[in-house]
């Protein structure tokens, strides 16, 4: 008789996760670099106050018995500007290409995987009573229009910085750059407290989940 491999000590081979590889590693990495950015705005506007620099600059130096024009003293802040705004420009051009990513991650999703799935599941919840099952819709397509929201402040970044192609729309763009930053900001909130609510009352687990996966899915 032939023996059979099977070991009941052998791991039964699990199938894709929930969240897969390719979610977890746009999450994690588009939160990091949305954070960077608003940290890079934070320091210009808040820390650093880079518009307040030339009179800083002007008392240093004049303990050291060092004068200069007010044009030289603002050149001096632009050079502190410019390297954060370096940054965040480069955060920027990260970013554009994790949406980038992300629409291709979309494509690859199987079976419950699948947002559209994910938010029939909640409907069929829903249908049935379940509270949290009405929440979660609303908070999954929360989730849509921040993707909205994240490719529109993409789109309008990249405009600003190949702003010499685009001068007859730079100014509009620069307004609905920073209306959409207020908006991640707000999303980026409301997700945080979001998912730390739900952590300790009805859906424990969504960190950890984003992080190995969450259970196998059909």
């Amino acid at each position: 008789m032939e023996r059979s491999n099977y070991s009941a000590t052998a791991p039964i081979p699990a199938g894709p996760k929930r969240n897969s590889l390719g979610l977890r590693i746009w999450h994690w990495a588009s939160g990091s670099l949305v954070i960077f950015q608003l940290i890079t705005i934070l320091f210009i506007s808040v820390i650093v106050k880079v518009k307040g620099l030339a009179p800083e600059f002007s008392k240093v130096l004049a303990e050291k018995g060092v004068t200069m024009a007010p044009d030289q003293l603002r050149g001096l802040s632009r050079i502190v500007a410019h390297r954060i705004w370096d940054w965040h420009i480069w955060a920027g051009l990260a970013l554009s290409m994790l949406l980038a990513y992300r629409v291709l991650v979309s494509f690859r999703h199987r079976g419950s995987q699948r947002t559209s799935a994910k938010i029939a599941h909640l409907q069929t919840q829903a249908a049935q009573g379940n509270a949290a099952a009405r929440r979660g819709i609303w908070i999954r397509y929360a989730y849509r229009a921040f993707y909205v929201v994240l490719a529109v402040l993409v789109v309008t970044g990249l405009v600003l910085v190949f702003e010499d192609y685009f001068r007859s729309i730079e100014h509009t763009a620069k307004e609905i750059h920073e209306i959409s930053m207020y908006l991640v900001l707000a999303f980026s909130v409301a997700h945080i407290v979001g998912v730390f609510r739900a952590e300790v009352t009805d859906a424990p687990g969504l960190v950890s989940g984003m992080i190995n996966g969450g259970e196998p899915v059909e």
